[in-house]
């Protein structure tokens, strides 16, 4: 939509003063469209209201009424005007004056003209009925009105009735008449009992629109003394009650007998309904019959319309709303039971009163114009057309030569002038009515004005029509030319036109068209400049695709597009079937997700067309989509066997269902009814388009066919089973395949085959026949056993005897094919030799070529499979640094082929003792050993150092601790240690240092490059060579010096201190000193810090105090500074002595001897008596008194040696409380934790490698892990302060 700005008139646009006097005509005017004739604008509307004459026009029709009071009378009609209108009536096409009738009472006031009754009866109405027309007139003409029919009628009464009892058999329709009183008012029935609740309507009891109530059957329930028929109407607010009817319903004594449908109203089978254009229309279709019938409508020449028609009175009234003539033709109401059913045709014949289709229009023109008023209308019957001019037929009017109607009942008025100004009008009338229209002509003459507003900025999209607006205002209508400063002939383009109302128009824009374009009138100096602005069209980039969904999944469709910048973001909108979406929030159905519409749980009502809408300021693009629902294929039915053959038959059958996905093949399966347990097994697979299948059979089965349908959702059911199909049984086809011999034992042959499928037996008494014979020496007699399974066992057949063997399929009706037969042996033995004349060949220190004579073939007693050699390392040749190697004995075996007489063996340990013996195998197992054949193997190369440590005793020095090689492989003579500086070019020289000694562990490396890495090679040395290196990159570690740069933190009673510890260098330690010099104390310093720590807290300050904090190292200050220390200072008390330590251990003391003292005299006066302990205890007890005096007094005498034993400690408490360890600032339990974190820390830090490879190493080396000091564990440690 182009944004376009407007505003009141500027001085191209103001409205002349010569205006002003001008008679102008009204509002209605400026509504209208424009074609040959003068628009007024809307700007210019309140203009015009305000400042100028207007003709009359009707606001307030008068009304038709029908009068039931004489308080009903009353006519009435408004119509504006300046000036004011005056009114007159016609009734009946005759002038009536009601001022001139005493009976009636005239209100006449500005605008308005009415008139009602004086009269006290109804009597007197009857005079008044007729048809009214009101005329509104001033100078500028007449208006008239539409015509207001008056009717008079009493208002309904109640009647006197006597109580009506209706009595009938169950089973039987009955109808309850209503008989409401006759007026010219609709009434509306409710039947009701005496509580004045309604009768339970149903299917089978209905209201017709008659009143009446209508049983289809009766039921014993149907029993009721109080039917009541009301009676409404809604126009004189009117309820009338008739009399109550009794219904008694007698029990059938007999099963009831069902009765076929019967129709109760209407009668017949056949109507007829006439209606008229914009109505309401109902078709009724009550009927009768046992069970209760149901009613379905159809219309037999057409679609009924779904937006017009409903149904009502459980679709015993089809209902048509706001009627139209498409609606008549012939409709069906089909009633059916289970007896029957009976149908009813209704013929509706729809005719309209008049309406118009283009009515005529209101316009200013210029004198000279030609002015043409159509006026078409339209009806069943047609109606015929009349025009009047101020209310007079034109006919009684003067003739004038200028003024003509054409065939369509246009009225042409040429060459008009200032004369011709007046009010038209037109009116089509029909039997059912007419209709009237008044139609303002005025002839003025205006200056030409623009009123658009200049420099308008029009913004449209590529592809649209452009409007560029130039509305004029003027009489004779002024003549509009437009221009543009790109195109030369602007009109010539076939893309462009100007409208009749100075809009200029361009058909499908580009970028090209963009620009300025100016608007003026012919023969005049206005004009006005516009621009366009062309942005880029919205366009979808990836629409919708086609979705297929089964039930229940979730469906997304995306809707990918591109929208120019200046549109903003664009608002996408989904719809389907073209009804907008709206997203679900309880039941989650619909999620909008940017571009993505996500439907979940897609179910049948969900199919249709989904179509994106991307929707911008200017334009919008669409794409659409569809979503079906597809599922596993129906079973496929109807399955038939048809051309059966011995061995073939053809199954045909029904396609199910396909659910929107095709089916791609057809699976055959069959079940043998003779071996059920095998289940349904698949035969044949056929394409998704064929029907039928030949399918090929065994002999001897009894078959059932079912069939599968595939789609690409999945697999339908099976489909029901086939009738049993049988084959007729036949000789054996085929032989048992895989003959072989499985003799494992000596002296026995074992015959064995695959057992055949049972169907390929094709038919009874089933069996196998095995026929053997000697290779040699036997002669041609086969040797027959049967047998219903394998194997078959022959014994006495000597060890491995080749033989001839065969197994044929033999069943009642013949035997299978000749079968051929195949070699096998006898049982197999151990072999009897071992391999002779071994030797071994050294190639190298890891490599020998083993040689051996092949045995003979006869000695193997089966078949040769090969030759296995056993191959023991026992250990090293040598000594290692004194000590002799201990390695566990290790046995490899290799295996080698039947016609193999040598074998290469590699990868063997060099300067070891090896073993080695050689035997033969078959598939029962292997021969003696050969003899064992001893033998060493040369010196090699040594493996690598098994560990390579640096450490840097100076900037300049690295020194290299390494262990000797795991597998020297030899005699170790020395090592070669090869080292370079790591650049990035990778080119440095390689510097080499060789190590004679073997017994050499460690080498210290001098004038190194304090500022470069080095990475070192080590290899160790045997007269066969140098062996593998290991490899290590390192640097010197760099002196240490004490921190630079320390941030400080300081809190109430401690100091968080932090710097950044160097790379590469020495730890160092240092020591911090600080004075507090509120107090006068002494100087007091901390235990060593590392400077790798970075972070140091300093605790147990005061709170509010100034210190002076002094960092050394080696005795020397390298840095010192004041800080204060957060809070308030408290003032220390001079300590009295009732807060010394040994005050406080003396009253401890006393109280616990006191509370000593107390138990025991609880203890005596709790037993009773106030002797002493040792008397009661030498006393005489009776023995049920002695156990509880052992029992209570040693308990007793434990606890008070307990007591007594823990005074010692008492004292040591004292002790601990003297004034010499009492710290009031927690520092004791600060330490103790500490303590803690130390052991636990100095175990975390502990090297993995030993002491011994990291011995000398220093804390911050490069060459090792970060190491945390064992003292912290990596936190700052704690000092103690005791004051």
């Amino acid at each position: 939509m182009p944004h376009t700005q407007r505003q009141q008139v500027g001085s191209r646009g103001r409205c002349s003063s010569r205006l002003l006097p001008l008679l102008l005509l009204l509002v209605s005017l400026a509504a209208q469209p424009s074609r040959a004739a003068i628009h007024i604008p809307s700007n210019l509307t309140l203009f015009l209201i305000l400042a100028v004459k207007r003709p009359p026009m009707i606001t307030t029709q008068p009304e038709s009424v029908t009068v039931f009071s004489v308080e009903d009378l009353v006519m009435s009609c408004e119509a504006s005007g300046n000036p004011s209108p005056i009114f007159r009536w016609t009734k009946d096409g005759k002038e009536f004056d009601p001022g001139s009738d005493p009976e009636l009472k005239v209100s006449e006031r500005p605008g308005s003209s009415a008139f009602y009754t004086l009269s006290n009866t109804m009597d007197n109405m009857k005079q008044y009925k007729g048809k009214y027309v009101c005329y509104a007139s001033n100078e500028l003409g007449t208006a008239v009105s539409s015509e207001a029919t008056l009717n008079t009628d009493a208002l309904p009464s109640q009647q006197k009735e006597k109580k009506v009892y209706v009595k009938s058999e169950e089973g039987n329709s009955i109808v309850l008449k209503c008989n409401p009183p006759q007026s010219s008012m609709e009434p509306i029935i409710h039947w009701m009992d005496w509580s004045l609740h309604h009768i339970l309507l149903s299917e089978r009891v209905v209201v017709g629109k008659d009143g009446n109530l209508y049983f289809a059957h009766l039921r014993p329930e149907d029993s009721r003394d109080d039917y009541t028929c009301n009676v409404q109407y809604l126009a004189t607010r009117t309820i009338l009650a008739k009399e109550p009817i009794t219904l008694t319903v007698n029990p059938s004594n007999s099963v009831l007998r069902n009765r076929r449908p019967h129709m109760m109203r209407p009668t017949g089978g056949h109507s007829s309904y006439h209606a008229l254009r914009g109505q309401t229309l109902e078709l009724e279709c009550i009927v009768q019959g046992l069970p209760t019938p149901r009613v379905t409508w159809l219309r037999r020449d057409h679609e009924m319309s779904e937006s017009r028609t409903t149904k009502d009175m459980f679709d015993r009234r089809l209902r048509f709303t706001n009627i139209s003539e498409s609606d008549g033709g012939e409709y069906q109401c089909i009633a059916e039971n289970s007896q029957g059913k009976i149908t009813h045709t209704y013929t509706v014949t729809v005719e309209a009163a008049p309406y118009w289709t283009n009515g005529p229009v209101s316009q200013l023109y210029a004198p000279g114009e030609t002015v043409k008023l159509d006026c078409q209308a339209d009806g069943i019957p047609s109606p015929v057309i009349r025009w009047t001019m101020n209310g007079m037929p034109l006919s009684e009017t003067d003739k004038d030569s200028r003024r003509s109607l054409t065939e369509s009942r246009s009225l042409i008025l040429k060459d008009v002038n200032f004369g011709d100004t007046a009010i038209y009008q037109c009116q089509a009338s029909n039997k059912h009515g007419t209709i009237l229209t008044n139609t303002n002509v005025y002839v003025i003459e205006l200056p030409p004005q623009i009123l658009t507003e200049d420099g308008n900025t029009y913004t449209f999209t590529e592809g649209q029509k452009a409007t560029l607006e130039c509305e004029t205002f003027g009489s004779p209508k002024p003549k509009v030319i437009w221009e543009s400063d790109r195109i030369s002939s602007l009109l010539a383009d076939p893309r462009v036109n100007v409208l009749t109302n100075g809009v200029l128009e361009i058909s499908n824009i580009t970028h090209d068209d963009e620009g300025s374009y100016t608007c003026s009138v012919q023969n005049s100096n206005l004009s006005i400049s516009a621009e366009l602005e062309v942005l880029n069209r919205t366009v979808i980039t990836s629409p919708p695709q086609a979705l297929k969904v089964q039930p229940g999944n979730t469906a997304i469709f995306t809707c990918l597009s591109l929208v120019d910048p200046k549109l903003g973001s664009p608002l996408i909108q989904w719809r389907k079937n073209s009804q907008k979406l709206i997203e679900s929030h309880s039941d989650e159905k619909y999620t909008f997700d940017g571009p993505d519409l996500i439907i979940a749980n897609v179910e049948p009502g969900d199919e249709g067309v989904y179509t994106c809408e991307v929707i911008t300021k200017l334009d919008m693009a669409e794409a659409s989509s569809s979503l079906t629902l597809c599922d596993r294929p129906d079973p496929p039915a109807l399955l038939q066997i048809t051309e059966a053959k011995r061995r073939a038959v053809t199954l045909s059958w029904t396609p199910g269902d396909d659910h929107n996905s095709e089916v791609l093949e057809y699976v055959v399966e069959f079940e043998d009814q003779g071996s059920k347990e095998r289940g349904w097994e698949e035969l044949k697979r056929v394409g998704g388009n064929k029907k039928r299948a030949s399918l090929p059979l065994w002999p001897y089965v009894s078959y059932r066919f079912r069939v599968i349908a595939i789609n690409d959702v999945g697999k339908s059911d099976p489909s029901k089973p086939s009738e049993i199909h049988n084959t007729p049984a036949e000789a054996p086809d085929n032989n048992p395949e895989d003959v072989r011999s499985e003799s494992t034992d000596p002296d026995t042959l074992v015959i064995a085959w695959e057992e055949m499928d049972k169907r390929n037996f094709n038919g009874p008494d089933f069996k196998y026949r095995v026929l053997w014979r000697r290779v040699v020496g036997s002669g041609p007699t086969w040797h027959t056993n049967y047998t219903m399974a394998p194997p078959v066992t022959v014994n006495d057949v000597g060890n491995f005897s080749a033989f001839e063997i065969k197994v044929q399929a033999v069943n009642e009706k013949g035997e299978g094919p000749e079968p051929d037969p195949v070699i096998g042996y006898s049982g197999e033995d151990l072999p009897l030799e071992a391999p002779m004349d071994v030797g071994v060949a050294l190639m190298n220190s890891t490599t020998i070529r083993v040689t051996w004579a092949a045995v003979d073939r006869e000695s193997v007693r089966g078949h040769l499979l090969g030759y296995k050699i056993y191959l023991t390392r026992i250990g090293s040749r040598g000594h290692h640094r004194g000590r002799r190697s201990r390695e566990p004995e290790s046995t490899v075996v290799l295996e080698t082929g039947a016609n193999e007489e040598k074998k290469v063996i590699s990868d063997l340990r060099p300067y070891s003792h090896y073993a080695l013996a050689i035997t033969v195998f078959n598939s029962k197992g292997e021969g003696p050993p050969s003899e064992t054949l001893s033998f060493k193997t040369e010196e090699g190369v040594p493996g690598p150092p098994m560990s390579l440590m640096l450490d840097s005793p100076s900037e300049t020095e690295m020194t290299l601790h390494w262990t000797p090689p795991g597998q020297p492989n030899g005699i170790l003579s020395g090592y070669l240690l090869q080292y370079q500086q790591i650049v990035e070019s990778d080119d440095s020289p390689m510097q080499v240092e060789t190590i004679d000694d073997p017994t050499v562990t460690h080498l210290t490396l001098k004038g190194l490059d304090r500022h470069s890495h080095y990475r070192f090679y080590l290899r160790g040395r045997t007269d066969a060579g140098d062996g593998e290196p290991i490899m290590r990159e390192g640097a010197t570690t760099l002196d240490g010096a004490p921190p630079a740069n320390i941030s400080l933190s300081v809190g109430e009673n401690s100091v968080n201190l932090s710097w950044v510890a160097k790379k590469r260098h020495r730890n160092v330690s240092f020591q911090i000193h600080y004075l507090n010099k509120n107090d006068g104390s002494k100087w007091k310093k901390t235990e060593k810090v590392n400077s790798s720590q970075s972070f140091y807290q300093l605790q147990g300050l005061t709170p509010g105090s100034h210190y002076h904090l002094r960092f050394t190292y080696s005795n020397n200050t390298f840095w010192e500074t004041d800080i204060e220390t957060d809070g308030t200072r408290v003032t220390e008390v001079q300590p009295s002595f009732a807060t010394q330590g040994w005050f406080i251990g003396f009253v401890s003391a006393i109280v616990l001897l006191l509370l000593i003292l107390l138990i025991l005299c609880f203890i005596k006066r709790s037993k009773g008596g106030k002797y002493s302990v040792k008397d009661k205890e030498e006393g005489p007890m009776d023995s049920e008194v002695r156990p509880m005096k052992d029992e209570t007094f040693g308990e007793y005498s434990d606890l008070e040696e307990k007591r007594t034993a823990s005074q010692p400690s008492l004292g040591e408490e004292s002790k601990l409380c003297s004034e010499d360890n009492l710290d009031f600032n927690g520092s004791s339990a600060i330490t103790t934790e500490l303590n803690l974190d130390e052991s636990l820390a100095s175990q975390f830090s502990r090297p993995s490698e030993g002491p011994e490879a990291l011995h000398g190493l220093p804390d911050n080396s490069p060459l090792n892990p970060t190491t945390i000091s064992p003292a912290t564990n990596g936190m700052p440690n704690a000092v103690t302060i005791l004051d």
